[in-house]
């Protein structure tokens, strides 16, 4: 059994200038101030959609990103119905094959202590549902049906799109907690992703603080 950390990452090249730019278009086409553009103009005017809550025009800019998280997690970030996802399926994976090393692969919880009981009370059980798992695709089974005993922290990919005021919402939510704490594995990986679209999209996402984890 292959236990690893979870992830989250920008997929392709982010070229968060143009995105402001498009932003700026759009909310000049409701006013039809097009002659208000500058080489520059895009800063400010981006950043005062977002003071005055006009979110509606960010919707005219997409960020994709892979997770790799657990199944309780995966869970959490697909109840984003403005988004677009795909997910590694466990109905069509066969963790008995070479191209996933003969064995399955679990996230780490940050909460449980490697060397403590508390570690291996969740270890253990993991293990021996990896046995009854290969043990149920030995009797014939397919995986969609052996995968029935796989544990909650069975690692999952997933890519989420999303435009960028959907973004906010998701970092309001399980970044910054607004309608209460997150789970500590959501913050793990919604934390220093904020980082990540701040440093790659100037202003829209500069007055979100997330929490400690």
């Amino acid at each position: 059994m292959n236990i690893i950390e979870p992830s989250a990452s920008l997929v392709g090249f982010i070229d968060g200038v143009a995105m402001l730019k498009n932003i700026e278009i759009a909310k000049r086409i409701c006013y039809q101030s097009d002659d208000k553009i500058t080489e520059d103009s895009y800063l400010q005017s981006v950043k005062d959609l977002v003071a005055r809550k006009h979110e509606a025009m960010l919707e005219h800019a997409s960020i994709s990103v892979k997770f790799t998280v657990d199944r309780g997690v995966a869970n959490e970030i697909t109840r984003h119905r403005i988004a677009s996802f795909a997910q590694s399926s466990t109905r069509y994976c066969n963790f008995s094959q070479d191209k996933f090393g003969n064995e399955i692969t679990v996230i780490r919880p940050l909460f449980f202590q490697e060397g403590t009981v508390a570690y291996d009370e969740w270890k253990e059980p993991c293990e021996r549902a990896e046995a009854a798992y290969f043990s149920l695709l030995s009797l014939g089974m397919k995986p969609e049906q052996a995968r029935d005993v796989l544990p909650l922290s069975t690692m999952t990919k997933l890519m989420m799109t999303a435009n960028l005021r959907e973004w906010r919402h998701f970092f309001l939510l399980r970044a910054c907690g607004i309608t209460g704490k997150p789970h500590p594995q959501m913050l793990q990986v919604a934390v220093p992703l904020l980082d990540k679209f701040k440093r790659a999209v100037p202003v829209v996402f500069d007055d979100l603080v997330g929490m400690e984890y």
